[in-house]
């Protein structure tokens, strides 16, 4: 070594996790195409990770086969009922584990997550950006590593969702006052109850969703949760 300066070159890792941003911040909606060529160039990175990136998205079931080409992923409503019921039972645990273990100082972030989160009901792309973070928050204070494993693939396939039940008129407000019970229960230490209020969130959250898409409710606009 002649102790020059290295360039350092973009990963296949570093690749995926810009395309699976995009796609999670809505850049890149279900149905959209995916050219490895524009991707490189939007990314600033080469086709070879771009590649390889797009083929590990396929095998995870987040981009499919339109004739030649890789699309994003959608859902049908088997796939998404199929979805809440895991993520009910995986979050649900979560929240079971994180009232015996969670320290004082993640509750506390927890309840300021919460607070901070009501200046946000105004804006359903800002509050599902939120939520995921509060969400994630709890996985975290399960103290579990393969748990928290397990959510981030749940997570990963929330992405594929074109809209958040957050944008029905009046959820927000009502997610947050949900999300405050569950904080409550994990405070007091109360593992049923946890479980019990993050399972009944996600519940309210799927029927939200459904109705949503059957034209019942008034959407505000946004993506996500």
């Amino acid at each position: 070594m002649d102790g020059a300066m290295t360039e350092t070159r973009p990963t296949q890792a570093d690749a995926y996790s810009l395309i699976l941003a995009a796609i999670d911040e809505g850049i890149y909606k279900p149905g959209d195409r995916l050219v490895e060529s524009e991707l490189a160039e939007r990314f600033g990175v080469s086709r070879t990770p771009v590649r390889e990136a797009l083929q590990r998205l396929e095998t995870q079931s987040l981009l499919t086969r339109d004739g030649r080409s890789l699309i994003v992923a959608s859902l049908d409503h088997n796939q998404l009922a199929e979805l809440y019921v895991v993520r009910a039972e995986l979050e649900g645990l979560a929240a079971r584990l994180a009232a015996r273990h969670a320290t004082v100082e993640e509750v506390r972030v927890l309840r300021d997550m919460v607070a901070a989160d009501r200046m946000l009901t105004g804006n359903p792309n800002a509050l599902s950006r939120a939520n995921k973070r509060f969400h994630r928050q709890i996985h975290l204070a399960s103290h579990n590593r393969f748990l928290v494993r397990q959510l981030d693939l749940v997570h990963r396939s929330m992405a594929l969702l074109a809209t958040t039940s957050l944008e029905a008129e009046g959820r927000g407000e009502a997610a947050l006052d949900e999300h405050e019970a569950i904080v409550e229960a994990i405070a007091r230490g109360e593992g049923e109850a946890a479980e019990a209020a993050l399972q009944s969130h996600i519940s309210l959250a799927f029927e939200t969703r459904l109705k949503l898409e059957s034209g019942d409710l008034r959407r505000q606009g946004g993506k996500g949760a």
